[in-house]
């Protein structure tokens, strides 16, 4: 099976913070990061459909980070993928 990944992943741990109405708020630890998207550990996230969009937030920087808006990818046992969505 042929890797078919546009951006290269990087291991990332760091806790960010996802919101999506069927659970309100969570905290949660990134995994992987890319360009294109982010794998974030959270069985919870297991509930969530392909194509769900949640807002997510990088938590514990010396400033705010921005609040982006993320589409899920895919879903697992242990968290979900989810790319970044872009504003057009």
């Amino acid at each position: 099976m042929n890797n078919q990944r546009q951006y290269p992943r990087t291991n990332m741990k760091c806790r960010i913070r996802i919101c999506h109405p069927a659970f309100g708020e969570l905290f949660a630890q990134t995994r992987d990061l890319s360009d294109g998207g982010v794998y974030i550990k959270h069985p919870e996230l297991a509930a969530l459909t392909p194509g769900s969009v949640v807002t997510g937030q990088v938590q514990d920087l010396p400033i705010p980070a921005p609040v982006l808006q993320l589409e899920v990818m895919r879903v697992d046992a242990e968290g979900a993928g989810l790319r970044f969505l872009t504003e057009e």
